[in-house]
C-alpha cells in the first residue's frame, strides 16, 4: 500500500481546468513510481523516495521545483524520511541547491550519524554523497513569483497569508515494515529562516512498527502538537485505529489552536485515513491491485 499527498489548502475557485489535470496526472505517475517498487519486493523506504522524488519533479507542488519564494526571494527546502521498522530517520532544512532533498534526507539517514543537518552544512554533505545539486533557477516558476508579489502585497495591507503546501507519502512494504517521508517548500513570505513541521521528525514526519504519517499545513500548529507523533502514539499506544487518531488531532488538536491542513496516515494492518479540513487536498492511494486512485476535493472518494 502507499499512500501520497501534494499538500492541503488547495481552493477550488484557483483551480483551472488545466492544472487540475496535470496535477491528476502528476499523483497518478508518482503512485505508479512508488507501487512498482513495492511490487518487486522494494522496501517502504524505497517506495517513500521514489514516490516522493516524482513529487518534488513536477512543477504543481511546492516541493523541489515549483518550490515557494521566501520573502527575499529565494527558495528554502526542507524534506525528512523514516524507517519504521528501525526508527532511523533523517532530514535536511534549508538547502537551497538540493534538486530532491528527500535523497539527501534518506542519505543522511543511512550514510551519516546524524538526523537532521541544514543550510550550507546539509549541502557540503550532499558534495560528498553525489547527490543532484542545480542551480537555484531550476526551481522557480512564474506561478510562485505572482505567489509571492500577492504576499507582499497583501502583508502590506495588513492581509492574512496562507500560501503554504508540502508533498509526501507512506508506504507499507511486502515484509510489513513502514516508512514515511516529506518534502516542501515551505510558506510563501517565509523569513528570518523559519522551518516548519516537515523536517521535524515527530511533528510533520513519522513512522513507527504500526503507523506512519506524513502532514501538510499549517507547520506551526503541527509542531505544538507534535502531529505525526500523536497520531501514531494513539495507534500504538492506545489501540485506536488510523481514522480515528488522525481525526482526533488533524481535525481536533489543530483546529482548537487555530490551525488548519491535512494528512495521509497508513497502519501496519492496511487501513489509512487521509484527513483534511481545507478546501481541498491532493491525495492518492495505491494497493495490491496496481490501480492508483487519486482525488483533490472533498467530495471525492
Amino acid at each position: 500500500m502507499l499512500l501520497i499527498h501534494g499538500g492541503a489548502g488547495v481552493i477550488r475557485k484557483d483551480m483551472d481546468a488545466e492544472t487540475e489535470r496535470a496535477t491528476r496526472v502528476a499523483l497518478t505517475a508518482a503512485l505508479r513510481r512508488g507501487h512498482a517498487l513495492l511490487a518487486a519486493g522494494g522496501s517502504a523506504v524505497d517506495a517513500v523516495s521514489a514516490a516522493v522524488v516524482a513529487l518534488e519533479d513536477a512543477p504543481y507542488f511546492n516541493a523541489g521545483k515549483g518550490a515557494v519564494f521566501t520573502h527575499d526571494g529565494v527558495n528554502e527546502l526542507d524534506a525528512a524520511i523514516m524507517d519504521g521498522a528501525s526508527l532511523r530517520a533523517g532530514a535536511v532544512c534549508g538547502v537551497q541547491h538540493v534538486r530532491n532533498p528527500v535523497l539527501l534526507a534518506r542519505a543522511v539517514m543511512e550514510r551519516s550519524e546524524h538526523v537532521m543537518l541544514a543550510g550550507a552544512g546539509a549541502e557540503a554533505f550532499a558534495r560528498t554523497q553525489d547527490i543532484a545539486l542545480v542551480d537555484p533557477e531550476y526551481f522557480r516558476t512564474g506561478k510562485r513569483r505572482q505567489e509571492l508579489a500577492d504576499a507582499l502585497r497583501q502583508s502590506a495591507a495588513g492581509e492574512e497569508v496562507d500560501h503554504y503546501g508540502t508533498v509526501g507519502a507512506v508506504a507499507l512494504d511486502g515484509h510489513g515494515h513502514l516508512a514515511a517521508a516529506t518534502s516542501t517548500g515551505g510558506m510563501t513570505d517565509k523569513r528570518w529562516g523559519r522551518i516548519g513541521d516537515s523536517p521535524v521528525i515527530g511533528a510533520g514526519t513519522y513512522a513507527n512498527a504500526v503507523c506512519a504519517m506524513s502532514g501538510t499545513g499549517w507547520g506551526e500548529f503541527y509542531l505544538r502538537t507534535a502531529a505525526a507523533h500523536a497520531v501514531c502514539a494513539r495507534v500504538q499506544l492506545l489501540h485506536q485505529s488510523v481514522t480515528d487518531a488522525a481525526d482526533a488531532v488533524i481535525n481536533g488538536d489543530i483546529p482548537r489552536l487555530g490551525g488548519s491542513g491535512g494528512a495521509i496516515v497508513l497502519g501496519a494492518d492496511g487501513s489509512f485515513a487521509l484527513p483534511f479540513n481545507t478546501d481541498g487536498m491532493y491525495r492518492g492511494w495505491i494497493g495490491d491491485d496496481a490501480e492508483p486512485h487519486v482525488a483533490i476535493w472533498p467530495d471525492e472518494c
